[in-house]
């Protein structure tokens, strides 16, 4: 079995169970953000049965390393934490813990992982470098736990030349991936703005600064600034989704007005100046209609971008390694990762990994019959074992 292609999908059909019995565990025990203490636990544990050295960081964060000789790093990435969501799934493996889930696939990214590592063990000889293996925490939860990784030097001593991520995608059947090179997902940025008036009785608003009223000229204008002043060729999203005065009634104007929104896009400089647009807007129509605007801007993580040369080479090896007809390409995403922050780091590559199958009704992720069809697993595995093996032969 000379082939390395052949000797990598014979791994990972061999490893196949102990892959299906981490994540199954992994979903069974789902912990929430920068929570994840027994999680990482069974990681360290599972790394410790291959024999791979590893450490803790970034709090509930692990790094190993597969060292094989002097060489490059390729790091490969997975995250570890789940979502506050009460599964409805009917299955053994449901989640144990009331409330949390993992609904956003971490605990194939994670189990994934796992299996690259049982694959590159027996390859070991193969390589001529160092694989390192990002396990981490707080994906789902601001500041991102990518940003703890490198505070902590998961990047560092040396700097990794290549660095994988992957992530579940119902809409793709198991066995497939896909791939876009460059600018991939948007930044995400939370905003809180409030619009303060002056309360009183419903209907004698002349005696009142109405807020309401006021919020939806608001609103109205910030849309404008989508619609009119952003280049049409750059996508923006702007989302209010959450609104809710303080105190009104049917026949109450309230004293202020609360509302919660998202804010994305794919170019960091009109970012940077959205946010300044925004603020001097909500303020100059409030104070022209007797109120006050006061916009709270939370920094989320910045766009996602592949490195071209990478990802198109990429690309051509899982057609190498799953055949041609399981590599598809993918179109913009205004949803965002925080695999971004690695991007803008060091020479990175996050694709889609196909979950859908039969018996599942392809329910988007953050849902609570969100499901994978477990041969999604090898397809995972294997691949991210060949990125490192192909990249460091």
């Amino acid at each position: 079995m000379n082939d390395p292609g052949t000797r990598v999908r014979a791994l990972a059909e061999e490893t196949a169970a102990a892959t299906v019995t981490d994540r199954r565990h992994l979903h069974a025990h789902p912990e929430l953000s920068f929570a994840e203490h027994a999680t990482v636990q069974y990681v360290a544990d599972r790394l410790t049965e291959l024999g791979i050295p590893h450490r803790r960081i970034a709090g509930t964060g692990l790094v190993a390393e597969i060292r094989s000789g002097a060489g490059p790093t390729v790091a490969l990435r997975a995250d570890l934490d789940a979502l506050p969501i009460q599964e409805n799934n009917a299955v053994d493996y449901r989640s144990r813990t009331p409330g949390v889930m993992h609904a956003c696939g971490h605990d194939v990214h994670t189990a994934a992982l796992l299996g690259a590592a049982r694959i590159l063990m027996p390859l070991r000889d193969k390589l001529r470098g160092t694989v390192r293996l990002l396990f981490q925490p707080g994906e789902e939860k601001l500041p991102g736990g990518a940003t703890l990784m490198i505070r902590d030097g998961a990047l560092r001593d040396p700097v990794p030349g290549a660095l994988f991520g992957q992530h579940v995608h119902p809409p793709l059947a198991a066995g497939k991936v896909g791939f876009r090179p460059g600018i991939y997902m948007a930044s995400t940025d939370e905003l809180g703005l409030t619009v303060c008036g002056r309360g009183g009785h419903g209907a004698m608003p002349h005696q009142a600064v109405d807020p309401i009223v006021i919020t939806a000229q608001v609103i109205t204008a910030l849309q404008q600034l989508v619609s009119r002043e952003t280049d049409p060729t750059l996508p923006v999203v702007l989302t209010f989704g959450h609104i809710a005065s303080e105190g009104g009634a049917t026949n109450i104007i309230p004293n202020a007005v609360h509302l919660q929104g998202t804010l994305r896009t794919l170019d960091e400089a009109w970012r940077k100046e959205l946010h300044q647009r925004l603020r001097r807007t909500a303020e100059g129509i409030a104070s022209a209609l007797g109120g006050t605007a006061e916009l709270e801007v939370r920094h989320g993580y910045p766009f996602l971008k592949n490195d071209e040369p990478l990802t198109r080479w990429a690309q051509v090896e899982a057609r190498t390694l799953l055949g041609e007809e399981q590599v598809v390409d993918l179109p913009i995403r205004m949803t965002g990762e925080d695999f971004a922050f690695y991007t803008h780091h060091v020479p990175a590559c996050f694709y889609r990994l196909g979950v859908n199958g039969p018996g599942h009704a392809g329910s988007p992720v953050h849902t609570d019959t969100f499901d994978v069809d477990e041969k999604c697993l090898q397809t995972g595995a294997s691949l991210l074992a060949w990125f490192a093996l192909r990249r460091l032969s």
